[in-house]
């Protein structure tokens, strides 16, 4: 899905508001244990702590695959992107987590605003250009933008919504 980038600014804008009245709630409630096990796998379990990493972590790394892709010739599709396996991604989450919950919060407002800044330049002219997902195949700078941030940051807020409600 496509959308326009006043939409999708809207969008960012609420999600950011949403971590910010989400932080009083979960920090109130630290200490967080720590999950055993934050994988891919079907035992993996997040709690805040590996949500907030994970925000903070994939932030900075779409925007900068955004920009490879919006760099390219617009006639070859450029390789961008990772599958949720990735050691890298995985590691980040690991070290990040164990930050202070001010400093992820913090963190995850400014990746937020750091894409909210950059999306008109960015994308604007450029969201028809194509790159080439390692497991989806061909997508549209606009489609990477909606899929793996703006929606992305919605649904991480459910979730988190989801651990307070239910302690887990």
């Amino acid at each position: 899905m496509t959308t326009d980038v006043p939409g999708e600014l809207d969008r960012l804008a609420d999600a950011r508001d949403d971590y910010a009245a989400l932080r009083g709630r979960i920090t109130e409630r630290d200490p967080w244990p720590l999950a055993t096990d934050f994988g891919t796998g079907p035992e993996a379990s997040w709690g805040p702590r590996e949500v907030l990493a994970h925000l903070v972590e994939m932030l900075p790394y779409w925007l900068g695959e955004l920009e490879r892709v919006v760099d390219g010739d617009g006639v070859t599709p450029v390789p961008f992107g990772r599958i949720a396996d990735d050691t890298v991604r995985i590691g980040m989450i690991a070290r990040e987590r164990t930050l202070p919950l001010r400093v992820l919060f913090h963190r995850l407002d400014a990746g937020i605003s750091a894409w909210m800044a950059r999306l008109p330049e960015v994308i604007g002219a450029d969201r028809a250009k194509v790159g080439i997902h390692p497991r989806i195949g061909e997508m549209r700078a606009g489609e990477i933008a909606e899929r793996f941030v703006v929606s992305h940051l919605e649904d991480h807020v459910a979730q988190l919504e989801s651990i307070l409600s239910t302690g887990r």
